[in-house]
């Protein structure tokens, strides 16, 4: 260890040189920590007001949402739901292998299994047929791809990006991701929702290792929104633009369509579109919200807001995983403000087949969103999200009665029962509110 002189002959010891990267590395994280706890009100239960809400059925509160987010409302759209791997794979796979001009995909998951295989075949077929290909793909998220299947698009004619790789230089994005799921073929047809290319996805929820997930597949003007949200992601990764016919066809709208709107979401300083939106769907509702949280540790202004729309009576009732839940540490950080959720009025349910993955939210049966957005920190300020908004009785609809069908396989957590839990279970509740922003 060195050791140099210091005043009247006294001498102080320094850290060997090998120790200096990681305690600056220390120090900035904890700094950004700080920071980060200061600089966002939003910590506190007073983060937000909505002093005139308006009825989400109606063209005010469209209004509400495109000036609040950015996002264009618009109209002649149709969309198809699909639920669960065994649905949703196929429509991804004929999307991708109908296209003649251009495929743009992005996924936050990109693993192993025969999906990520096939997956992979159908790009690099459609790029050797001349389409132009472009895949983009979290670094973090893929980080358990095989590597060969890089190589088998690359060696295609796939352009393969890795957003946001992580280097030493840049260790404050690491903890911000995309965690969008897109897919465009020609501009003209769309998907997007919950879904990673993993064989966790594959099947139908019908054990543990089948996830429960929902995915959209769109038509119409909105596919220009999903194509704005896939390129904004690509000129970060690779600093192009990609514009043009073949990306961005003339659409026009598709009869029978309804209004919808994109709303893309990214990490920042300040509240984002996504919690913006969240919150005024939620401060709207006058009959009903049903949550559907992949992810669910809200902060205590989002739990003020759910306990302020039950004091409306507004039913409200919350659907997040249960025991199969891939991430432990976030269900007992959710757990931790159910007793609050549940003393509101508030029913809470565990899904309990296998890992609830999807992302929803219908409000009074009239207006809903199915994206990437889980009901979390991380989602409202770390990550780059994307949900798809529609107001439409028929969708709204369709999604509760699959939201009937998830309560059916899930657990109501009991007003009694939880008020009797044990000590260790409250004590690790309560730890998790040390980490929740991180969540």
């Amino acid at each position: 260890m060195d050791v140099l002189p210091h005043g009247g002959g006294s001498r102080v010891r320094l850290p060997p040189a090998r120790y200096a990267w990681p305690a600056a590395l220390a120090s900035y994280a904890t700094a950004s920590y700080v920071a980060g706890s200061i600089r966002h009100r939003r910590e506190g239960r007073s983060g937000y007001r909505l002093d005139d809400p308006v009825d989400v059925a109606s063209g005010d509160f469209l209004r509400a949402c495109e000036a609040l987010t950015g996002a264009p409302i618009s109209h002649g759209n149709t969309l198809e739901i699909l639920i669960n791997g065994d649905r949703i794979f196929p429509a991804m796979l004929d999307v991708v292998r109908r296209a003649e001009r251009t495929i743009s995909f992005l996924s936050y998951v990109y693993w192993e299994g025969e999906i990520a295989h096939e997956m992979a075949e159908a790009l690099a077929e459609r790029a050797r047929a001349g389409v132009e290909v472009c895949v983009l793909l979290d670094a973090v998220g893929s980080l358990k791809m095989d590597r060969g299947l890089l190589r088998t698009m690359s060696d295609a004619g796939v352009r393969v990006h890795r957003f946001r790789p992580v280097k030493p230089y840049a260790a404050r994005r690491l903890n911000h991701r995309t965690h969008r799921k897109l897919l465009v073929a020609d501009g003209k047809v769309g998907m997007t929702g919950g879904v990673g290319i993993a064989r966790e996805w594959t099947g139908d929820a019908q054990d543990p290792d089948h996830w429960r997930d929902t995915h959209l597949l769109v038509r119409g003007p909105v596919v220009r929104g999903l194509h704005g949200a896939f390129a904004e992601s690509w000129l970060e990764a690779t600093g192009e633009l990609l514009c043009g016919e073949d990306h961005l066809p003339a659409l026009e709208p598709v009869d029978d369509g309804g209004p919808m709107q994109l709303v893309r979401s990214r990490a920042g300083v300040g509240d984002s579109n996504a919690e913006a939106l969240m919150y005024l769907a939620i401060a709207s509702a006058r009959e009903s919200v049903d949550l559907t949280a992949a992810y669910f540790a809200p902060r205590p202004a989002f739990v003020a807001a759910l306990c302020e729309t039950r004091k409306r009576d507004v039913r409200v009732r919350i659907l997040v995983p249960g025991r199969h839940i891939d991430k432990q540490l976030v269900r007992i950080a959710g757990r931790a403000v159910y007793a609050e959720l549940i003393d509101c009025g508030i029913e809470v349910h565990e899904y309990c087949p296998t890992m609830l993955h999807a992302k929803t939210l219908v409000v009074d049966g009239a207006w809903a969103t199915v994206g990437s957005v889980n009901f979390d920190n991380r989602s409202f300020e770390r990550n780059d999200e994307a949900t798809l908004c529609v107001q439409s009785r028929d969708v709204a609809r369709e999604l509760t009665e699959q939201f009937e069908r998830d309560l059916d396989a899930s657990e109501l957590i009991d007003p009694e029962r939880w008020a009797r839990r044990g000590p260790l279970a409250r004590a690790s509740e309560a730890a998790t509110r040390l980490v929740r922003r991180e969540l």
